[in-house]
């Protein structure tokens, strides 16, 4: 017996066995502790197809193992960080982890200090690390299997469509809900299925023929501005652009219970007298990225991926360059890390001409490593203060940092407000809603005694993470734990933020229902600035007050009074038909819309060219629009200069 256990075909046998055998024990150990830790748990049906995915990866690193005892340690890193890193991303932000995050983790870093840096460092660090102990180099058969792998990727980089087909045939495809793609296939699985549909949706730029039709879906006539200035009022007056982390009421998380209302009571007059306003963002809980985009270029953001990172890849006359081109001057102001979101890029090509980032400020006033917004907003007027009567105009952009998960306090701000047992994330959500909204009001009262004639536009620009599942929400019926099973109603409610838009000393405006993309549009009107622009066609209009707000997969349309998610094509035919009608209509806006997208932040410009010339003015967006007509598509290069763009 001992002779047969020594033949070195019974010990490979026998590891082979003891390897995979170690996949299933340690895959039930891991989708307990997921289940139990942070609710996080698949459909049965999902069990068996991602168990044989786990040994099939299993099986590939055992076979350029150089032992066991390294296989064992090596394959429960990477198993481990992967699972868990994915389950933790549900639990905050409801979504599985997608092929972008990969590529935009570096920006998670930036985010975290102390332990939490440390923690996620090593959660990449030690995987690698011991992959690359594993693995036997001198092996003839590693090299084999290297190959192997090697043929598979290529052959799904080079046919990507045909295994994307499929693979929805065989597992299925939610385009709305990626969370219940997981659910239903397991991280591996999802991984590999997404990660070919992102290879095989790389589209062409438009050609000008679809650019035109695009224009003519849109339709040609002039909208009725929902805020109707008279040309006599176009002298520049000071653009004041606030966007506030995470802000957003907690005084309807009715299940937690607070101790008092954390919101200004000057705050909430503010936003009464605004008609309690709403600006619809496209994220959840966090890709501020995102509503920026929105904010500054009046373009939806539809997919799971952060613009900035790789859509903005031209100079496009956004907000900031389209008010370059009668003279202000535009700054942004952000005391984060200057290239987190590819910001520094990012700004240049939307046309900032300068950027303040966190080496531009004083730490001086620190909740955790997040500059508080009383700090962040003095340190700005002190620099633009003197400029403010001057005869330069100035778009001034503010994002702060403060009010970050996991919302952290210093001790010269104690907290206030407490909740229910249970719902201590909740209360510190509400302790720092309590200085931020203070911070805020403090800060607006001064600029509006410095520039009373300013535009000033303030809103929040995604709702907060509370906790695993949609935690603190959901425990108060706002959102379902998960988005299968989320009303219409939920879609609002998951990008609902306060928005207060004052007009100089007409005073505060009640913009209702405000998609984000549509901001720009909104502001250049309240400016008195009619020329022509690309924000133009997303502008909200008076005849039409219909919000209509894309989210990865899907849309959802609300009036003010109801709302309709154009969820899955299949689904209209269970709606009446008005609603089918409407969902069929928005689809088709959305549809233009999208290949202006393509055009302007990633293509050849054409719609540039189609815009009516201003004139007196020199239009370098249409200079741009020649010069990339012929110029190769690239991703942007990181620019060294963070402070002066």
């Amino acid at each position: 017996m001992k002779r047969i256990l020594e033949h070195p075909a019974m010990r490979r046998a026998l590891g082979w066995a003891a390897a995979l055998a170690f996949v299933v024990v340690w895959y039930l150990v891991a989708q307990a502790a997921i289940d139990v830790f942070l609710g996080v748990k698949l459909a049965p049906v999902a069990f068996q197809r991602d168990l044989i995915a786990h040994l099939l990866l299993g099986a590939a690193l055992y076979a350029i193992a150089a032992s066991l005892p390294r296989f064992l340690l090596a394959t429960t890193a990477l198993f481990s960080a992967l699972t868990f890193g994915n389950a933790l991303k549900i639990a905050i932000l409801g979504g599985p982890l997608m092929p972008d995050d990969f590529i935009a983790a570096r920006n998670m870093f930036m985010l975290l200090d102390g332990w939490q840096w440390v923690g996620a460092a090593l959660m990449v660090a030690i995987p690698a690390l011991l992959l690359w102990w594993m693995i036997a180099w001198r092996r003839p058969t590693t090299w084999m299997t290297f190959g192997l792998i090697g043929t598979l990727v290529g052959l799904l980089l080079a046919f990507p469509e045909p295994v994307r087909l499929e693979l929805d045939q065989n597992f299925g495809h939610s385009v709305w809900n990626q969370r219940g793609n997981y659910d239903h296939r397991g991280l591996p699985l999802h991984l590999l299925q997404e990660g070919v549909r992102s290879r095989a949706r790389r589209e062409s730029a438009p050609s000008a023929r679809q650019v035109t039709a695009a224009l003519e879906q849109l339709g040609t006539a002039p909208i009725t501005p929902l805020v109707k200035v008279a040309a006599t009022d176009r002298p520049k007056r000071n653009l004041h652009m606030i966007v506030l982390e995470s802000f957003w009421d907690p005084m309807q998380l009715t299940a937690s219970e607070l101790s008092a209302d954390p919101f200004d009571p000057e705050f909430r007059a503010l936003w009464a007298a605004a008609g309690h306003s709403h600006g619809l963002a496209p994220v959840f809980g966090g890709y501020t990225a995102n509503t920026e985009f929105e904010i500054l270029c009046g373009f939806p953001v539809e997919r799971d991926h952060v613009f900035f990172e790789g859509g903005l890849r031209r100079d496009v006359p956004c907000l900031p360059r389209h008010l370059g081109e009668i003279g202000y001057r535009s700054i942004a102001s952000h005391p984060n890390a200057a290239s987190f979101w590819n910001r520094v890029n990012a700004y240049h090509r939307v046309g900032f001409d300068l950027y303040w980032s966190d080496a531009d400020f004083e730490r001086d006033d620190m909740n955790r490593n997040f500059l508080s917004d009383s700090s962040l907003y003095r340190q700005i007027l002190d620099r633009i203060g003197p400029e403010l009567q001057g005869p330069t105009p100035i778009f001034n952009y503010v994002l702060t940092y403060f009010g970050h998960l996991p919302y952290p306090l210093n001790d010269q701000r104690p907290p206030v407000i407490t909740a229910a047992e249970g719902h201590e994330t909740v209360a510190a959500f509400a302790n720092t809603m309590y200085y931020k909204s203070r911070e805020l009001m403090d800060f607006l009262r001064e600029l509006r005694t410095l520039d009373p004639d300013a535009v000033i536009v303030l809103f929040g620009d995604h709702l907060p993470a509370l906790g695993p599942n949609f935690g603190g929400h959901r425990e108060s019926g706002l959102l379902a734990p998960n988005r299968s099973e989320f009303t219409d109603e939920m879609f609002r409610t998951l990008v609902a933020t306060p928005i207060v838009l004052i007009d100089g000393r007409r005073g505060v405006l009640d913009v209702g229902e405000l998609p984000f993309y549509a901001l720009p549009g909104l502001l250049l009107q309240v400016l008195g600035d009619d020329r022509p622009s690309i924000m133009s066609w997303t502008a909200p209009s008076a005849d039409h007050r219909l919000a209509i707000r894309p989210l990865p997969g899907m849309h959802f349309i609300s009036d003010g009074a109801t709302v309709t998610a154009c969820r899955d094509p299949q689904a209209l035919d269970e709606r009446t038909a008005a609603q089918t009608e409407a969902c069929r209509n928005s689809t088709a806006w959305l549809d233009a819309i999208r290949i202006l997208n393509r055009d302007l932040f990633a293509g050849s410009q054409h719609a540039l060219r189609q815009l009516p010339p201003t004139p007196g003015i020199r239009s370098a967006a249409r200079a741009s629009a020649d010069h990339h007509a012929s110029e190769p598509v690239a991703h942007p290069e990181q620019r060294a200069d963070q402070s002066s763009i």
